[in-house]
């Protein structure tokens, strides 16, 4: 027999010892009333449920859904369905991975062991700031132990830290001194203290060499001990440079072990394999045009006229889609989150994921199999969008081709490449782009044509010349694709 629903009026007072309303004047909830209300009731609350509870009508219904929706995010209630389940209380003493910033630069953790499968998004925890000249002072990627409270008003989890179990292991950047049978290195950031080096951690490096160094422990007189994990060369090099603006601004460059762990462990995609329910384009002959130096390839294209619509196109662009490789939680997800972006230098790219899923398993390879996200859009003969519908897709890159080569294929010079393909992709291609040109034209958009300079780097690192490469057609196709 179905359990009845207490009415409104008859339940126990929630924690801040307000009743919810069942009638008279309207009172809005606090977060934590609300987190009451959901408790008191497990599994048979909804939105409706809390608006009746408190007497929320008209225009107070938005708040309240800003309110649920807020308390969602933050991990504390989840929604199954129409219910929304409030999730137990964390321990008072627990480990936690900070894995964020907050909006504030205030740190953000998460229950190292919680599982998202049976118990929903992880909360959001706050790391207090700390205080005192003994406080432990923890950072981003840092496993702690932590003492957690629970805001009485808010719901809110906060936790200071008692200790660090797990320190992110960030090399120390420096220019190596060595004086007799004596090194030790002097960091390029003046707050940093000077190291210790063994002569077997030398690793190579020669008397002002800039260098990477992992520190150990405390050695003579009280400095730090370190080993070379790295030796970037003369500080007078240009690859020095980079590394200096790497280590000034704070950029972090190497990946934890577990994440180097998680993305060793990631294997590609196959075709009818558990879980894959992607629609198999693999015979829609896609294309990659990137620079000619491109390690990694993003997006693909491809176009055709639409014979239900004369003179109209069909455009079809994928991405590769990262999130069949980096699941929600997982530690190459929190250390992407971290970074925010991958970071371009004239000699390096300090990539947002481990190379094995940039430049590997999320890079649209020729001739290999990659799970993609992809758009198909109807434009008519005046280059305006009709409609547009989204695909999860397993595709196959069927060349790769960068600008400098698709431009001379149009033009007419071909090479093996771009031979088979010119008839058959690339000039249906341009065709398409000529055509959304047109619309783009009655558009009048604000164009901002500004000259791209590109650095030109010797073998040893030193710059050759700084080039401004030509802006070419192929350019602006996939320009005008990617906007759409």
């Amino acid at each position: 027999m179905a359990k009845s629903r207490k009415p409104p009026g008859s339940r126990k007072e929630t924690a801040s010892g307000r009743r919810p309303h069942s009638g008279g004047e309207p009172h809005f909830p606090t977060r934590e009333q609300v987190l009451s209300f959901i408790s008191d009731n497990p599994g048979e609350t909804g939105k409706r449920e809390i608006a009746r509870a408190f007497n929320i009508k008209g225009a107070a219904k938005i708040t309240l859904k800003a309110m649920l929706k807020e308390l969602a995010e933050e991990g504390l209630i989840e929604k199954s369905g129409k219910r929304i389940i409030r999730h137990g209380d964390l321990p008072r003493v627990s480990v936690l991975d900070i894995v964020a910033r907050d909006s504030g630069g205030g740190l953000l953790a998460r229950p190292s062991a919680w599982d998202e499968e049976t118990g929903g998004k992880a909360p959001a925890i706050s790391i207090r700031p700390p205080k005192g000249r003994s406080a432990v002072v923890a950072g981003l990627s840092d496993r702690v132990l932590a003492r957690i409270e629970r805001d009485s008003e808010d719901g809110r989890y906060n936790a200071r830290v008692i200790k660090i179990i797990d320190k992110r292991k960030d090399a120390v950047l420096g220019v190596v001194r060595i004086d007799g049978d004596h090194a030790r290195l002097l960091p390029v950031q003046k707050r940093q203290e000077e190291i210790d080096l063994e002569p077997d951690m030398l690793g190579g490096a020669k008397h002002q060499d800039l260098v990477e160094v992992q520190v150990s422990k405390i050695g003579r007189h009280g400095l730090k001990r370190g080993k070379v994990i790295r030796v970037i060369g003369s500080l007078a090099s240009e690859k020095a440079a980079s590394m200096i603006a790497i280590h000034a601004n704070g950029i972090p460059h190497i990946f934890p072990d577990a994440v180097l762990d998680e993305a060793a462990r990631t294997v590609a995609i196959r075709p009818g394999g558990k879980g894959v329910k992607h629609e198999d384009w693999r015979d829609v002959p896609l294309i990659t045009i990137d620079p000619a130096d491109a390690k990694d390839h993003d997006d693909a294209v491809f176009a055709h006229a639409d014979p239900g619509n004369p003179g109209g196109f069909v455009a079809i662009v994928a991405i590769a889609d990262v999130s069949w490789y980096v699941r929600h939680g997982s530690a190459m997800d929190r250390e992407a989150l971290m970074r925010g972006n991958s970071v371009y230098f004239p000699d390096r790219v300090v990539p947002m994921l481990p190379e094995r899923i940039s430049n590997n398993l999320c890079s649209l390879r020729e001739n290999e199999d990659r799970p993609a996200l992809a758009v198909r859009m109807w434009f008519g003969p005046d280059g305006r969008k009709v409609r547009h519908e989204f695909h999860r897709i397993l595709m196959k890159s069927h060349a790769k081709l960068a600008y400098t080569q698709a431009q001379a294929a149009i033009e007419g010079r071909t090479d093996e490449t771009t031979e088979p393909i010119v008839k058959t992709v690339l000039e249906p291609l341009w065709e398409a782009w000529r055509c959304l040109d047109r619309g783009r034209e009655a558009r009048e958009p604000l164009e901002l044509d500004l000259p791209e300079r590109k650095i030109l780097l010797k073998e040893d690192g030193t710059v050759d010349r700084v080039v401004t490469p030509e802006r070419l057609e192929a350019h602006r196709l996939i320009e005008e694709f990617m906007i759409q």
